[in-house]
């Protein structure tokens, strides 16, 4: 088992180094694609992926990729209202076909999946340094969920959330979120010195530690919803690892965080 995940560790590594590194049209639709994959492993949860609803939550997240594609993102409430119009209208005219439960998840699905991790392809545009903040995201994410366990197993004494993820402590979480700041401040100080960039050190620790501190409330969330409907992983599509939805659980409340956090900064 060890094995496997770290060969797809390794894998997944080695693709994000090549798509978000060359971003452009190669990383936007590589998001497209798994924004629709999170969305089926979501929507399986629900027992609605392969419905109507859910090809209307796949068709809603198409729509909204081409808004951004085309930068058309002020017409992105406007696609909401009608999302929201149209699924009504398949759960009153199938009535009672689905659940009120069912409808408002695949509602849900399209920010929380689509939306969400589409900044990580926005980050990556940003016009100053976007190359290196984008980075930011997967070492607040990832680089905060190690820190957190290994001060978590040496020092961990109270619980963060004990009914939801009893091995959680709150050492582990100030650690992680120390140890996200301290990786972007080291990572600032490598781009800066051999990847001739000019981020602001102490600037790249603060996002990342904010980051950090999200990436938590992600991964805390995703466990809660595979909790309540008795899951253990959202899907086999990296082996080890899970689903979409288990490996980028945090990096979906990151992406977006580091991006407004960037932009202000």
């Amino acid at each position: 088992m060890f094995k496997t995940r770290l060969l797809s560790g390794i894998v997944l590594v080695i693709v994000l180094i090549a798509t978000v590194g060359l971003g452009g049209d190669l990383l936007f639709f590589l998001l497209l694609a798994v924004s629709l994959i999170g969305m089926t492993e979501l929507y399986h949860v629900v027992e609605v992926r392969e419905t109507l609803l859910g090809v209307a939550g796949y068709l809603a997240a198409a729509v909204y990729y081409r808004l951004l594609y085309v930068g058309r993102l002020e017409s992105v409430m406007m696609l909401s209202l009608l999302f929201l119009v149209v699924l009504m209208a398949i759960y009153v005219f199938s009535y009672p076909r689905y659940r009120a439960e069912q409808v408002t998840t695949v509602f849900f699905g399209l920010f929380y999946v689509a939306m969400m991790l589409s900044f990580v392809y926005q980050t990556r545009m940003l016009p100053e340094e976007g190359g290196v903040i984008v980075w930011l995201i997967f070492l607040s994410s990832w680089g905060c969920d190690t820190c957190a366990y290994c001060v978590g197993m040496l020092i961990g004494k109270h619980k963060m959330a004990p009914k939801l993820s009893p091995k959680k402590s709150v050492e582990g979480g100030v650690g992680g979120i120390l140890g996200a700041a301290l990786l972007g401040a080291l990572f600032a100080l490598a781009m800066n010195q051999w990847g001739g960039a000019d981020v602001i050190v102490w600037e790249c620790a603060l996002i990342c530690g904010a980051g950090g501190a999200i990436s938590q409330v992600g991964d805390l969330a995703a466990s809660a919803i595979k909790r309540n409907h008795d899951i253990k992983d959202y899907g086999k599509l990296i082996p080890g690892h899970g689903g979409i939805l288990d490996r980028f659980d945090s990096v979906i409340f990151t992406a977006p965080v580091i991006f407004y956090l960037a932009s202000v900064i």
